[in-house]
């Protein structure tokens, strides 16, 4: 039987690759935990984009999507008016 087609190989490669994407879920989590921690809710802290959500290229006008940041900020701001 070759390398590539050992069960018992391709049992520990995919029980590795199933632990390091939990890890790194896992970071990520934290980070915007952190992110959102610090997170100012009024946002004077960045400059104000004019032009809206979106910007021009040529005819069309392209929107950008929201980071999860910016989600988790505009929902603690929802939360605030409530």
């Amino acid at each position: 039987m070759s390398k590539k087609n050992s069960l018992a190989r391709r049992k520990r490669q995919h029980d590795f690759d199933l632990r390091r994407e939990k890890e790194e879920k896992e970071k990520k989590a934290k980070k915007l935990q952190a992110k959102k921690n610090k997170m100012k809710v009024d946002g004077n802290g960045k400059k104000k984009n004019k032009g809206g959500s979106g910007f021009q290229v040529g005819k069309r006008k392209l929107k950008t999507k929201l980071t999860e940041a910016a989600k988790a900020k505009a929902a603690q701001a929802m939360e605030l008016d409530k």
